[in-house]
């Protein structure tokens, strides 16, 4: 009965408080997140109570808000509870963590970053462009062959997958009732879907920039580590055990940092390793330069095999050798991103670098060159050969090359977990003993998803559903890594802290691939004139000209004057733009001026305890 009173009195108390205070008191409790989660429901209960005590003293129109607020802020409690019952690979990646450090988890963390990514985007593509167009649609008479799963052609042309099915008109079920513009909906759906990932990338990289290269010690101190970090709430046995692990890997990583040695080298050591480093760099670029030629004159032979599949739908579906040509081009560029990798792999174990984390920016830094350099051939290829084609939906055509690069790039990552980690692990435990089970290929997976997110990305506005399919191939390619690095793959030789990995990572993602991403939609948009028969924006002379002439619309309105002063004011103004740019460096210097005078008056402080 004590403890009920108290809980009581607990649950009156936390009430009272405001809800930031709330919220910061429940997380201080030396609880279960289970018992917390069950003390901020009864905390919400007795404020439900409270206000409906008040709720006849009060105007309509603040009930009203009251309840909305109330009943907003509960749908974020039950949804974020079913997030945390969602995330099954939170074990998993205590587990890869403990035995493997953070090296190899930061892989598995930015998969997991980016699958929440592609899961945001595909709810928005699919609620505000797809699900209209179901309204629309006329019934696909294609037959269904399953080759389309490979190809992306025949049955799925004629579906939402693609751009070219989307409607022009004016979406109306009702007679002189609501009607939804789907060449609106479709600009800027996905011009503010690119805007909402640029806001994340940016904040992600400052965040993760302030942690691990600003101030790293406010976040990984060794001796915090040591004697702060235990969570007393754990009291199942394996997970007592878990944890040891994980602090115990964490802290090697830590002292490795601290006694790591410099070498010496003479004259001519240092001479062979220059000739070595300047020897590797030349192949590497060889190499991409050779790929990339070849990527470019395969897609010529590919766009041929579009045009006359266009002219002669009937023999064209039926022809088994011509989509089986269809799939030369991806498969070629899979296999180029897939087999030159390890390639770059032997030239990093070749130059021997003093640090595994020098070798892996090495080799990540020649991976992005390769496959940076082979989707910049596509994009030239889509968007100044395929779009000038007499094709009758040019973006059709380049969603369906997009479709099976996704597709193929899938298929050579399952691959290449098995011949690159299964098969090596066979060869090292019966054909060659002393090279023992493979290490994790941290740069080479990692730009195997940098690149799959990039061809997403690029995708979107002639493919609005890939997001959708990239998230189901990110989640097997998690569970099949998952798999091959416990059952395939050894810790790492040498074990090393690798937090700033993680802002490399994303910065990798931002810069070159969101960036050029952008660059290739503005040109689309902007530039390019879309199909003219087939796609939302038929007849047009730019995507973009379909924002104008809406806000030639909405000048004969009084009542949206305000957009339109907007749009001529600030949109189209350089000016504004201008400042705007000049506002954010300002502000960034000033915050980085902030981080610094922290990070000095820290040192000083310490000093002075020291002393």
């Amino acid at each position: 009965f004590h403890g009920f009173y108290a809980e009581e009195k607990l649950v009156g108390n936390l009430a009272s408080m405001t809800t930031t205070e709330r919220i910061k008191a429940i997380q201080k409790m030396p609880e279960t997140m289970k018992k917390k989660r069950q003390i901020r429901n009864e905390v919400l209960k007795e404020i439900t109570k409270k206000s409906s005590h008040h709720s006849t003293q009060l105007p309509r129109c603040t009930r009203c808000l009251q309840g909305a607020v109330l009943s907003f802020r509960r749908f974020g409690n039950a949804l974020s509870e079913c997030f945390s019952l969602l995330q099954f690979w939170h074990k998993t990646l205590k587990i890869i963590g403990a035995n493997f450090g953070t090296s190899v988890l930061s892989y598995f963390i930015f998969l997991k970053w980016l699958l929440a990514f592609n899961i945001f985007s595909f709810l928005i593509n699919f609620s505000f462009i797809t699900v209209p167009q179901f309204v629309a649609a006329e019934p696909n008479n294609l037959s269904f062959t399953g080759l389309e799963l490979f190809t992306g052609t025949g049955y799925f042309q004629q579906t939402v997958l693609y751009y070219g099915f989307y409607t022009n008109a004016t979406i109306s079920k009702i007679a002189n009732g609501p009607s939804y513009n789907m060449q609106l909906a479709y600009i800027f759906t996905i011009g503010l879907y690119f805007v909402i990932c640029f806001l994340i990338l940016l904040f992600s990289m400052a965040k993760s920039f302030c942690r691990n290269f600003i101030n790293p010690q406010t976040y990984s101190g060794k001796a915090s580590k040591l004697l702060c970090t235990w969570d007393f709430n754990i009291t199942n046995e394996k997970a007592v055990k878990l944890k040891q692990k994980n602090l115990s890997t964490q802290i090697k990583e830590d002292l490795f940092e601290v006694n790591r040695e410099i070498l010496s080298f003479s004259v001519t050591e240092r001479a062979v390793h220059i000739f070595i480093h300047l020897a590797s760099w030349a192949a590497s670029l060889g190499t991409a330069v050779a790929a990339c030629a070849g990527v470019y004159f395969l897609s010529i032979n590919n766009l041929k095999l579009f045009v006359k599949g266009y002219k002669n739908v009937k023999s064209f579906k039926n022809d088994l050798e011509a989509q089986a040509a269809m799939l030369v081009l991806p498969i070629i560029a899979s296999l180029l991103n897939s087999l030159i990798p390890f390639f770059y792999s032997w030239l990093g174990h070749l130059e021997r670098f003093q640090s595994p984390g020098h070798q892996i920016y090495v080799t990540i830094a020649r991976n992005i060159i390769l496959k940076i350099s082979i989707v910049g051939i596509l994009c030239y290829y889509w968007l100044n050969v395929v779009a000038v084609s007499e094709s009758q939906c040019w973006e059709t055509l380049v969603g369906q090359d997009i479709y099976r690069l996704v597709l193929v790039d899938f298929i050579f990552c399952l691959l290449g977990s098995f011949f690159g980690e299964f098969l090596r692990r066979i060869i090292g435990i019966t054909v060659c003993v002393k090279r023992g089970l493979p290490e994790f290929d941290i740069a080479r997976n990692v730009l195997d998803l940098i690149y799959a997110q990039t061809l997403t990305w690029l995708g979107i506005l002639f493919s609005p559903l890939l997001p959708g399919i990239q998230t189901i191939a990110f989640s097997i390619v998690f569970c099949v890594k998952k798999v091959s690095l416990m059952m395939n793959c050894q810790p790492p030789r040498k074990v090393w802290r690798t937090a700033q990995m993680t802002t490399s990572f994303i910065f990798l993602l931002f810069f070159p691939s969101f960036v050029g991403v952008l660059s290739v939609i503005g040109v689309t948009v902007w530039r390019l004139k879309p199909s003219e028969g087939c796609g939302p924006f038929r007849g047009l002379p730019s995507m973009y000209a379909a924002v104008s002439e809406w806000i030639k619309i909405l000048e004969n309105y009084t009542a949206s004057r305000w957009v339109v002063w907007i749009y001529y004011n600030l949109v189209t103004s350089e000016l504004f733009f201008f400042i705007l740019s000049v506002l954010v460096l300002v502000i960034t210097y000033l915050y980085w001026k902030i981080i610094e005078g922290r990070k000095t008056l820290t040192k000083l402080l310490r000093k002075q305890i020291i002393n």
